[in-house]
């Protein structure tokens, strides 16, 4: 057998699955075996996976065991010449194994190699070829400055910027993310040292490799796609921590004591320098947005005051107290509608920023209605106070998108902005996952494959002429009908802001990712749910928390009408606190959206007194109500169940 691809698997199903159809593809022309290895998912991978591809052996684990002991676990049954270790994350093309076991052949000190890879924008990857992680290239990375010269050959040592990314060379390390070597090789040096259990396996394996005689290899003859690229948490002072404590287990493994020191010293310089960065940029990425808008709430208020003081009714006289009071009332009202509303998911909408002024405006005015004469001070300074706010804010927005720090969901970007090349057949099944998923009328329509000329939209060699005339914004690639190794040669020549999804023909979900910096994206049939949708959770906690503090305040009258009353005081805190949900699944809830635990099921009855009728039919009252989820259906069947919330 010439090879054994072993993957390892944690809650990224979707991902894998495109990453199987491609390796299945690879080894048409090599003789080879897959081995998944699950580190305890709770995605249902196994039971998602197992009907599609019953030639994968599958190992699943009742834990996490970190990715060294996984792999070893694979290399334990693997009987290929070559063992490639592979990420979950990555698109092969189908000449890759082909060409990287020439490669082996023709270099005899090759004993292990590492490829060329770009993201999901088709963006080289730099930690595709590195360097060891010696104290100083070690503190040079931490501390940014490989960041600022990445060319350099000194500071940017580490990712080697000064080498060429589209020849082969001899190199340090190679990525965990794919890792091919001589199987003969890791018989007499062993496998991953699992005292790594995140960051520094490779780096082991690779320099323990070069021990035994062998060079490393950086192949730039094949490219594969790897859509996470680094981590999307590598500015956390939590990536800081893992990468030290495993750099610190390289040194003292293979550098002595001496050597650890200096290291030990010279890295805690660079933690605490990245240490003040993170805090600042973390504090900012989570609360800047909003306290930036709590300021620009007051800054319109006191100017709308301003205004009408000094112009418009010059001889009023405003109550400081009265004043001061208004604008943090106005300033909570509008973030919590804004949460609610999803301004701060990171996708911007003028229609959400609109609504939300709008009702914290109205629901303002509504509270100044009801205060006492005395207490009332300027509807006027209200009102006028939330347009402008409106006003800054808008614009705000407008400086944070073109800076890139928040992305724009224009209406036309929602609409009419995808192509598609496949063959009519895969077309016609992509169109159909795609109306499970609510997005048919992204698709302007078909392109066709290299060497079809059915009619359609545009041809294969014309997809760079096409955006002139038709501005889409997205490509869907359908594996199997296209190349891979062509869809890898074209994206990376599409032009910047296209946005690139793979699907393999009879998958059941598409995979991509925009950027290095961005998580992957997978849109499934699962988002038919609108229970899926992080706006629909939030408004489902909501409702959850209202009807729980209402039945609290009013807990005196339940006691005559609730069966049992001490039962629902019980579970009003447990909703409260965020351990149950009113409305949950009546069966597992297995492949549906996930929610707490249910006092109440969807068909309206105690989910501990279900009537016992087939499991299949109350899974389809689950899917319904996940489906066709409304904040309103929480409330009537809550009204029906009423009685019964003690339970």
């Amino acid at each position: 057998m010439d090879i054994s691809v072993i993957i390892v698997n944690y809650n990224v199903k979707y991902f894998l699955e495109q990453c199987l159809y491609s390796v299945q593809a690879a080894l048409s022309k090599v003789q080879g075996e897959i081995i998944v290895v699950d580190n305890n998912s709770t995605d249902d991978s196994i039971t998602y996976l197992q009907p599609r591809f019953a030639g994968v052996q599958i190992i699943a684990n009742k834990e996490n065991t970190g990715f060294a002991k996984a792999c070893n676990q694979g290399l334990a049954i693997a009987k290929g010449k070559y063992i490639l270790f592979l990420n979950p994350d990555t698109i092969v093309p189908e000449d890759c194994f082909e060409k990287c076991i020439a490669f082996f052949n023709d270099t005899p000190d090759a004993g292990a190699l590492g490829i060329k890879m770009i993201d999901g924008s088709g963006t080289f990857l730099k930690e595709s070829k590195r360097s060891f992680p010696s104290p100083l290239t070690s503190l040079f990375k931490l501390s940014g400055l490989s960041a600022l010269f990445p060319k350099s050959k000194l500071f940017g040592r580490y990712h080697l910027g000064h080498l060429d990314n589209d020849k082969n060379h001899a190199v340090s390390v190679l990525a965990g993310a794919f890792m091919m070597i001589r199987k003969s090789i890791l018989d007499t040096i062993g496998g991953f040292d699992e005292t790594f259990f995140m960051y520094g396996e490779d780096i082991d394996l690779s320099y323990r490799i070069e021990e035994a005689g062998y060079r490393n290899y950086y192949f730039a003859g094949s490219t594969i796609i790897h859509f996470k690229g680094e981590s999307t948490k590598k500015g956390s002072m939590n990536y800081v921590h893992l990468f030290y404590n495993a750099m610190s287990i390289f040194v003292r493994k293979h550098y002595g004591q001496g050597k650890a020191g200096v290291f030990s010293s010279l890295i805690h310089i660079a933690i605490w320098f990245r240490a003040v960065f993170s805090a600042i940029g973390g504090f900012m990425r989570k609360y800047g947005i909003p306290l930036f808008d709590i300021g620009l709430i007051i800054l319109s208020f006191l100017a709308v005051k301003f205004v009408w003081a000094g112009w418009i009714k010059p001889d009023t006289i405003y109550s400081t107290e009265l004043f001061w009071s208004a604008i943090p009332a106005f300033a909570i009202v509008y973030l919590i509608t804004a949460y609610y509303a999803g301004l701060y998911d990171g996708k911007y909408k003028a229609s959400e920023l609109l609504s939300t002024t709008l009702i914290a405006t109205v629901v303002l005015l509504a509270v100044y209605a009801l205060l006492p004469e005395h207490l009332r001070f300027s509807r006027g300074i209200i009102l006028f106070g939330g347009l402008l706010g409106f006003v800054f804010i808008g614009l705000f927005r407008y400086v944070l998108i073109n800076l890139g720090v928040i992305n724009s969901q224009r209406r036309e970007e929602e609409h009419y902005k995808t192509i598609v090349v496949a063959d009519p057949q895969a077309y016609n099944q992509l169109i159909d996952l795609m109306k499970r998923t609510h997005l048919p009328e992204r698709i302007l329509g078909r392109i066709n494959p290299p060497g079809m000329e059915e009619p359609a939209l545009a041809q294969w060699p014309d997809i760079h002429e096409l955006r002139t005339s038709i501005p889409y914004h997205e490509i869907i690639y359908c594996g199997n009908s296209v190349r891979y190794s062509d869809i890898i040669n074209q994206i990376q020549d599409l032009p910047k802001g296209i946005k690139v999804k793979i699907h393999a023909a009879g998958s059941q979900s598409l995979v991509g990712s925009h950027s290095k910096n961005i998580t992957g994206e997978a849109v499934t049939h699962e988002q038919a749910f609108n229970l899926s949708n992080p706006h629909t959770q939030r408004l489902k906690r909501l409702t959850d928390v209202c009807v729980a503090l209402l039945l609290l305040l009013s807990f005196p009258v339940h006691l005559f009408l609730v069966k049992k009353p001490f039962g629902l005081l019980y579970n009003s805190f447990a909703v409260l606190l965020g351990n149950k949900t009113w409305i949950g699944y009546a069966a597992s809830g297995a492949g549906l959206p996930v929610l707490r635990p249910g006092i109440v099921a969807s068909n309206g009855v105690p989910v501990k007194k279900q009537k016992v009728i087939s499991f299949d039919s109350l899974y389809l009252l689950d899917f319904w109500y996940a489906r066709d989820f409304v904040a309103l259906n929480d409330i009537q069947i809550l009204r029906n169940a009423y009685r019964n919330l003690g339970d």
